[in-house]
């Protein structure tokens, strides 16, 4: 659970400086955004997955990998879910 929560926070700092790197206004906000929309992506599988026939559990690696890889990173799992 410490290296979860670690892992998270290092991904934070590390995109926040990506977008400050770039010349993006409010970079820290940016940052948690993309993180968060990578979960809501994976939360919106999950609950489309009795239509769509794709489950991808919601495990610690899946949380992440969609966390840090946020929607592309998901677009992944969704990928070699279906391998």
């Amino acid at each position: 659970m410490l290296i979860a929560f670690i892992v998270s926070v290092s991904t934070f700092l590390v995109f926040s400086f990506i977008h400050y790197a770039a010349k993006k206004k409010k970079p820290f906000k940016r940052a948690l955004l993309s993180m968060v929309l990578g979960i809501a992506a994976l939360c919106a599988v999950d609950l489309l997955a009795g239509v769509t026939g794709v489950y991808i559990p919601i495990t610690r690696l899946t949380l992440l990998s969609s966390l840090i890889g946020g929607i592309p990173g998901v677009a992944l799992l969704v990928l070699l879910s279906a391998f």
